[in-house]
């Protein structure tokens, strides 16, 4: 697979990376990130404009993610079940949609790049919570131009070692959706207990004289 998209952004540059981080970002499992930084060698090497990569690597993921969005909001029941069916399971979508009801626009802009997993699961989760799509198209745009800039301009550096950054970020990325994961059990586990807590005996409210 991941030979036969390469092979497709060599042979028809941005159109091609275009339509496939589109794709990715509606829910596809393909492997973007690595598409990024090979493409950002390619700009290196004088195979692929970079400005060109840049702008439609940010263009074809928004687009994507725009068409998720539009699905969890607009899409009913019959089709939201159908895209978390893609995804996953859809207790998964219900805690996605806590995340974005309790950190917003944050949530939406670190799953763009540094929690790219969690992308997909976002757009549905943000259109299914009804948050405003003025403001999840802002925190959208600003996330995607954000990763595609990183990963290409990354690979555009190091473009004789593409397969160990890939590596490198690949295991980064992972392991801070671990870290990400643990602090949100935590925090759970922890208002928990504050609400389970009983108050301390013998201790009596004070009285108004």
């Amino acid at each position: 697979m991941s030979e036969q998209l390469l092979a497709a952004v060599s042979q028809y540059g941005a159109p091609a990376l275009f339509g496939i981080v589109a794709i990715a970002a509606i829910g596809m499992p393909l492997p973007i990130t690595l598409l990024l930084i090979v493409a950002g060698a390619m700009t290196a090497q004088g195979a692929l404009s970079l400005w060109w990569a840049l702008g439609a690597a940010s263009a074809g993921s928004i687009f994507g993610d725009q068409v998720g969005y539009a699905v969890g909001r607009w899409g009913g029941p019959v089709l939201v079940a159908r895209l978390s069916s893609l995804l996953g399971k859809r207790a998964s979508l219900d805690a996605m949609e806590n995340r974005v009801r309790e950190w917003g626009g944050p949530s939406i802009f670190l799953s763009r790049w540094l929690l790219s997993p969690l992308g997909p699961w976002i757009n549905l989760a943000s259109g299914t919570a009804v948050y405003p799509w003025q403001r999840f198209f802002l925190w959208d745009m600003l996330g995607e131009m954000t990763g595609a800039a990183l990963y290409i301009l990354l690979g555009r550096i190091f473009s004789d070692r593409v397969m160990s950054l890939y590596g490198v970020v690949g295991d980064l990325t992972w392991a801070v959706v671990g870290l990400a994961a643990t602090l949100i059990l935590g925090y759970q586990l922890l208002v928990g207990l504050r609400r389970l807590k009983p108050d301390a005996p013998g201790v009596q409210p004070k009285m108004k004289s």
